[in-house]
């Protein structure tokens, strides 16, 4: 396992969400403080706002590929292009793995809901389908950042 993926898993099991533990296993690669990092991605978990929609996990995935090409580049029109390319890649590389994108689709329940929420606990989404999610972005982020 990889030390960042590590890092992440450990965040998210200590109470962070899926973007927050993403983002925050790179910030300090990136130059940015852990705290700032979690405050930014503290409403993308559960599919952004609990909206169910894009994965947390792929959400601060897209955040670390923003940090990491506003680093690179200094002029704005490179640092978007480049971070669009990126995204996409990582998106297609995620749908691969998990055949969507989407937070719903993947939990396969509302969390917004109390049944969503008994069935979450109940079928344990959190380790089997959630914690599969943060590897998954954090493997791809390795090989399109650090390869």
């Amino acid at each position: 396992m990889l030390e960042t993926e590590k890092k992440a898993i450990q965040s998210f099991n200590s109470g962070f969400n899926c973007a927050q533990s993403v983002l925050q296993s790179y910030a300090y690669k990136m130059g940015m403080d852990a705290d700032p990092a979690l405050s930014i991605s503290s409403g993308f978990g559960a599919g952004m706002g609990r909206l169910l929609e894009t994965c947390g996990a792929v959400t601060g995935a897209f955040m670390v590929i923003g940090l990491y090409n506003g680093q690179k580049y200094e002029d704005n029109s490179s640092r978007k292009e480049e971070s669009f390319a990126m995204i996409q890649e990582f998106a297609d590389k995620f749908k691969l793995a998990h055949g969507t994108t989407n937070c719903k689709a993947l939990i396969n329940c509302d969390l917004n809901t109390e049944e969503g929420q008994l069935y979450f606990d109940k079928n344990k989404i959190k380790d089997t389908i959630c914690e599969k999610c943060i590897s998954s972005s954090i493997k791809i982020l390795y090989k399109l950042l650090e390869d």
